[in-house]
């Protein structure tokens, strides 16, 4: 059955027997049992009792001299008792000291050590008990440094892992390595939405998911389970909102459950709803949006007031990498202070609150539009939009719509709405061309630079420029001509 997960061995991390041996100065020798690299020590202990079970708590080196050890010993069952209680107790290894009780160690303690799988390691004349202690600490002391470096390390190769345009294949992707296993992370369904690492053995892989709904089912914070040689662990997120994360790994290390407990608190961050307003306060708006509610009588609820003034941003962005997912966009509304985020296609939109102007963020493109009242969202989505492709035509990290009034705006709006669509009613049926040419325009008719703002070809630019001069009756080379088109597709 799945258990509480937390460190199955004490803080500081165990000495290899084998590290103990290697010891000159000890001169310590393995008389029998397993290979000696096999064998962790927790701690080092000497008893000279006949039964020391009621003193030990498992995983120590246990030192004795045979002070306990009488002469009709050897001929009837006390080293197997004595042996058999060592193990029984969890003791990981029996020092026997020669001298100077013994001048050797006893043929049947060694019989009976081999019988039980208990490693024995005879203790030299020179060498003190007190001494091999402290060898055992000073190699705990090492282990411990080295254990908490490595988690320092792995600390900051997370956070580093999670400020990445991919933040949580990432930090999948690092803890994998990290744990030399597996990393998944489990959505509030049961089913995976990433993974990374080295898939484990069939049986082990069946169980990550069922651990992971025994955590979901009884509201635990995390479990631990070993199937088929392989360790698994479950940490439930943070959010509330029934994520995972699962993670099987081939060993355990004392510092790995605190390496997966800070990937856990990073995709916490990532999945949950980094918001000004609560969640039941924006299912409240846009139930109104749906029964005709206007955007300035909703826009209180997405935030306060808004920004300055109750102003918003509209911001568009687009990954430089790849294809931007559900959580990628999710922490880019949190790095642009807001949680009103829409994933939807190639594009993530973003609704800012007006305050300090959104900066750029690192692997991504964005079109900013001007701050902008509630009613004016529509117009701003289509400046943001401008703004991006702008953006990623001239390879800018960021473009904000221009907020100088232009010469269009002397003429009455009214008017220059009239002269706009009459100007431009033989391509106003076809978007394409509309757009294709506000962009091509708005480059100074770079042909290269408009098709990357339009992920097109070149030479599908060159056609809907072609027809729309036809189309328009219009010599697009003539800068008046340019000019006056652009005041009419600047309306919105």
């Amino acid at each position: 059955m799945p258990e509480p997960a937390g460190p199955p061995t004490p803080p500081t991390p165990p000495v290899s027997l084998a590290a103990l041996l290697s010891r000159d100065d000890l001169g310590l020798r393995q008389i029998t049992g397993p290979p000696a690299a096999d064998v962790a020590i927790h701690w080092a202990h000497t008893s000279e009792m006949s039964d020391p079970y009621p003193y030990l708590l498992g995983g120590e080196l246990l030192l004795t001299a045979g002070v306990h050890i009488t002469e009709a010993a050897g001929s009837g069952t006390y080293f197997d008792d004595y042996v058999s209680r060592i193990v029984a107790a969890g003791g990981a290894a029996l020092g026997f000291g020669v001298a100077p009780v013994h001048d050797t160690v006893p043929r049947a303690l060694v019989a009976a050590c081999e019988a039980y799988g208990l490693p024995l390691v005879e203790v030299p004349p020179r060498t003190t008990f007190s001494g091999v202690a402290r060898a055992v600490w000073q190699l705990m002391a090492q282990a411990r440094l080295a254990e908490l470096r490595r988690v320092s390390e792995a600390q900051q190769s997370l956070a580093a892992a999670a400020s990445r345009p991919d933040p949580v294949p990432s930090v999948l992707r690092r803890l994998a390595a990290l744990l030399g296993g597996r990393a998944v992370l489990y959505g509030p369904d049961g089913a995976g939405i990433a993974a990374a690492g080295r898939e484990p053995e069939d049986a082990a892989r069946a169980a990550l998911p069922e651990l992971a709904r025994f955590v979901t089912d009884r509201a635990s914070t995390t479990a631990t389970e070993t199937v088929a040689g392989s360790h698994l662990s479950v940490y439930a997120l943070g959010t509330g909102q029934g994520f995972v994360l699962g993670v099987t790994a081939p060993r355990r290390e004392p510092g790995d459950h605190t390496i997966a407990s800070v990937a856990a608190v990073l995709l916490s961050l990532l999945t949950g709803e980094h918001q000004s307003g609560t969640g039941a306060a924006r299912s409240s708006a846009l139930v109104r949006l749906l029964l005709g509610a206007g955007p300035e009588e909703v826009a209180p609820l997405l935030g306060g007031e808004g920004g300055e003034g109750g102003r918003w941003h509209v911001v568009h962005a687009r990954p430089v990498a790849q294809a931007p997912d559900p959580v990628a966009a999710s922490a880019l509304g949190a790095a642009l202070g807001s949680a009103l985020v829409d994933p939807a296609g190639d594009v993530v939109r973003v609704l800012v609150p007006a305050g300090p102007e959104p900066a750029p963020q690192p692997g991504w493109t964005l079109g900013v539009s001007a701050p902008v009242a509630p009613r004016e969202w529509p117009a701003a989505d289509a400046q943001a939009a401008r703004a991006l492709a702008r953006a990623r035509a001239t390879r800018t990290p960021l473009v904000r719509h221009g907020a100088r009034p232009a010469l269009a705006d002397l003429v009455p709006d009214d008017e220059a709405e009239a002269h706009a669509r009459a100007l431009l009613a033989p391509i106003a049926g076809v978007p394409a061309l509309t757009e294709t040419l506000r962009a091509w325009l708005s480059l100074h008719g770079s042909w290269d630079r408009t098709a990357v703002a339009l992920s097109v070809h070149r030479n599908t630019v060159r056609q809907r420029i072609a027809r729309c001069a036809a189309l328009l009756d219009a010599d697009l080379d003539d800068a008046d001509v340019r000019m006056e088109l652009w005041f009419a597709l600047r309306r919105p």
